[in-house]
């Protein structure tokens, strides 16, 4: 199943300490890319959420965002540093009098020195377990997100891939009479010569001219690209690579097929071909 890199997914939740809003979004990368914004007091469970999407995403720039929204009935209880409030406001009241300052020490700045207010350990420990349950539930969301957007992605594919196969049965359904074309026109100018000319130089300048104008190989190999086309679009794994590098070879044989054509129903096949071919690639960019 092909899944978009191109993404969004959002999961809330209510909590003893408040509500839980986790967001999640990608755009198309080469590799996975991964930023995470979290709460101060949420930086421990980082690695885990890395961890947790590596395991279900390959491709993307991949953002994830956590807010909590902490309400007072939810509020959860706090610690304070007695010893490390202590040391900060004497190092405050010291710095206050060496700069012969007299404005008064304002607790709350106190308060917000790092270590001096904390959450009591065990409720830190439940509110990772809160966090990382809700991330759970956004990953999924995000993921069933990333599949739906891959099945139109996969539809939209094959519709111009049966189109490509009609354009290759179309000119390999021509061409034989442009050949016979070619055959006839140089036939014709040797008549209105009306000179002697041999007949085996003229053979072999015909037989050139088939070969100039064989195209079987590349009609052949457009067809062997749509089957494996076919064939990669219902793999489970991520195919956007694979997809990728079977555009440059569907590319080659396109334009070969075009400075081959001689004529402008096989020309005008090739630049339909060509069309139908970066529209394929502007979709597949976004295929994890």
């Amino acid at each position: 199943m092909l899944r978009s890199m191109t993404a969004f997914g959002r999961f809330e939740s209510e909590s003893e300490f408040g509500v839980l809003a986790w967001e999640l979004r990608s755009v198309n990368h080469r590799y996975l890319d991964v930023s995470i914004r979290l709460p101060d007091e949420l930086r421990t469970i980082d690695s885990e959420l890395r961890k947790r999407l590596a395991n279900a995403v390959n491709r993307g720039k991949v953002e994830a965002s956590l807010r909590l929204l902490a309400t007072s009935q939810d509020a959860p209880a706090l610690h304070v540093n007695d010893a490390l409030l202590k040391t900060v406001a004497s190092a405050a009241n010291a710095a206050a009098k060496l700069a012969e300052g007299s404005t008064a020490i304002d607790p709350l700045r106190l308060l917000q020195w790092p270590g001096v207010l904390t959450q009591k350990e065990g409720s830190v420990e439940a509110l990772a377990a809160a966090a990382l349950l809700a991330f759970d539930s956004a990953l999924s969301d995000f993921v069933a997100t990333r599949e739906r957007e891959g099945e139109l992605t996969s539809s939209l594919l094959t519709e111009r891939l049966e189109k490509i196969t009609e354009q290759v049965v179309h000119v390999r359904q021509l061409r034989p009479a442009v050949v016979a074309r070619q055959k006839e026109r140089l036939q014709a100018k040797l008549a209105e010569l009306d000179t002697e000319h041999d007949a085996g130089r003229v053979e072999q300048e015909l037989v050139y001219l088939a070969q100039r104008l064989d195209i079987d190989e590349e009609l052949d190999r457009l067809e062997n690209h749509i089957v494996e086309m076919g064939k990669v679009l219902k793999r489970q794994e991520p195919v956007g690579r694979r997809l990728d590098f079977l555009m440059q070879e569907f590319n080659r044989e396109a334009n070969t097929l075009g400075s081959k054509a001689n004529d402008s129903d096989t020309t005008g096949a090739s630049v339909e071909i060509k069309v139908l071919i970066e529209q394929m690639r502007e979709q597949i960019q976004n295929i994890e």
